[in-house]
């Protein structure tokens, strides 16, 4: 069985894969990890990505080990403005479509999978047994980003995490290459008064009636 999670920053799309993954004994993938990682290494090599030769930043991409672990530098906030920037570029995309499908055609354990994102419905599976659609009121996602920016140990405030949470939010859904937007067969679940084991009751439940589990 391959679900496909996708939805706006902060949603909680990024939870509810994990934590679904886990229930449904699936493999999971958090395909915005891989875009974060391009924009990291990218920030990393001094490369200007405003100015860059998308054909450099894809070959980055290209060049992303799956296998290697994520490192906690990857939630802040230059290297999330960076992901969003190199997200834009259609060889990026291209690239790392690929190593999503590939996943999701071959999990770890073979079983299955669980992959979240912001195009996964609508183009890396538009085939996909199931698919979701989270989303939340912006001041409820800046809350929860801003929380865990701290708890991290990021000095950031909040009117500056909102700011930057609605121009990534205008960034994903308008850019020319696969914006975000949800899928016509996709189940969408407003998570702004819902709790992570809400939103994965319901999920479950209509995955239940929908006869896949």
């Amino acid at each position: 069985m391959i679900i496909a999670i996708d939805g706006t920053a902060a949603s909680g799309k990024g939870t509810l894969g994990r934590i679904l993954a886990m229930r449904l004994d699936l493999d999971y993938l958090d395909t915005g990890k891989l875009y974060r990682a391009v924009g990291h290494a990218a920030l990393k090599s001094g490369v200007d990505i405003d100015a860059a030769d998308p054909a450099d930043i894809a070959e980055i991409a290209t060049n992303l080990d799956l296998s290697q672990p994520f490192s906690a530098e990857l939630r802040t906030t230059d290297v999330g403005e960076a992901a969003s920037k190199v997200a834009a570029f259609a060889e990026v995309r291209q690239a790392l479509l690929r190593k999503q499908r590939d996943f999701a055609e071959h999990p770890p354990q073979g079983k299955g999978a669980v992959l979240d994102g912001r195009d996964i419905g609508t183009v890396v599976l538009p085939d996909a047994d199931a698919k979701f659609y989270i989303d939340a009121a912006a001041d409820i996602r800046a809350n929860r980003r801003h929380m865990e920016l701290v708890a991290a140990g990021e000095a950031i405030d909040f009117p500056e995490v909102l700011s930057d949470l609605i121009k990534r939010d205008c960034r994903d859904k308008n850019r020319t290459v696969a914006p975000l937007i949800a899928a016509d067969d996709a189940f969408f679940i407003d998570s702004s008064t819902k709790n992570a084991e809400e939103v994965l009751d319901l999920v479950i439940s209509c995955l239940q009636e929908a006869k896949l589990v």
